[in-house]
């Protein structure tokens, strides 16, 4: 797996590297992971047509809205993934594996794509898949700002508030964070389904 970390990158500007690199991917065979996070942005999936009371930028992505913000370690996964479905349950694995040392209870919801305590929401997972190679990624809270998260519900989802781990007592620094996302990654991913 090679990583790319770009740090805090404008959300336009790390579409066009994740293109870039999603090209490289398609090319070389290699998987390629991006850790980055972005300046506070609502973002919407491609088939989302919802009218929202705030800003929101159009993504290539699926889903409905979401809210990036500093504070918050997104993952691009530009993966070989001849299989989408068995990519994605790798993905929710490795996020559940990651989540099992910090907040057991931590759930993942099939029908609502994302991880969950309670009726709070702490990360989205949103994907597209071309030339056999994944696209987009996971947004995992780790101490983003909430009242700005919560100017709408996550994915637009009736009762359900944005949360993160410092604000559910999980004091981990971004840079924990990505170590443990990239180890859980690597467990894995070297393994079968």
């Amino acid at each position: 797996m090679i990583i790319h970390d770009f740090g805090t990158i404008e959300y336009l500007e790390a579409m066009d590297e994740m293109r870039k690199v999603h090209a490289r991917a398609v090319k070389d065979g290699e998987n390629h992971l991006i850790l980055c996070s972005h300046p506070k942005i609502f973002t919407v999936g491609y088939d989302d047509d919802n009218i929202w009371p705030v800003p929101v930028v159009k993504s290539d992505r699926g889903g409905s809205i979401t809210c990036h913000a500093p504070g918050q370690v997104v993952a691009y996964f530009c993966f070989k993934a001849p299989k989408p479905a068995q990519f994605f349950k790798k993905v929710v694995n490795t996020y559940k594996r990651f989540f099992l040392d910090l907040l057991p209870s931590v759930r993942y919801d099939l029908e609502n794509p994302g991880f969950y305590l309670e009726n709070k929401k702490l990360a989205s997972l949103g994907f597209r898949y071309r030339n056999g190679v994944s696209l987009h990624g996971v947004s995992l809270n780790v101490d983003v700002d909430l009242e700005f998260c919560n100017l709408v519900s996550p994915c637009g989802l009736r009762g359900i508030k944005a949360t993160s781990l410092k604000a559910e007592g999980v004091e981990i620094s971004i840079n924990e964070a990505k170590k443990m996302i990239v180890s859980s990654i690597d467990s894995t991913f070297s393994h079968s389904i």
